[in-house]
């Protein structure tokens, strides 16, 4: 699937806040915690949990929360489908949608399991 100019500004202009509480909700479903969601969307932001929580405060749109983002040099290393899109695949010029489907992926890998070790990716030696 190819990301538009309109789905990327539709998803930039969506509140932080309203959509963390459905990530926090489909982890507790899966045993994970509030403390692993926030270290994986810290590991990719560079936000900790006091930062997070500011943001969630204030309501900032993903936009804002990505644009205010110190994004991992290994965020790259983040590959795979996600809701139809293959996030290697998006064009640079949708840099906010590539980020949200990035730590989608990232939440999605914490739901299903997968060891936090192997979610927080390293450049292999």
């Amino acid at each position: 699937m190819k990301v538009t100019p309109e789905k990327n500004e539709q998803v930039a202009n969506m509140v932080f806040a309203s959509i963390y509480p459905l990530y926090l909700n489909r982890l507790e479903k899966n045993s994970r915690t509030k403390e692993e969601l926030n270290q994986v969307i810290e590991w990719l932001t560079g936000y900790d949990e006091e930062k997070l929580q500011s943001l969630i405060d204030e309501k900032v749109t993903f936009g804002t929360f990505f644009q205010k983002a110190k994004i991992h040099p290994n965020a790259h290393l983040i590959k795979g489908v996600v809701c139809g899109y293959r996030i290697e695949d998006i064009e640079d010029e949708f840099e906010i949608y590539k980020q949200c489907r990035r730590m989608e992926k990232l939440i999605d890998e914490l739901a299903r399991g997968r060891k936090m070790e192997k979610i927080l990716r390293k450049e292999k030696t």
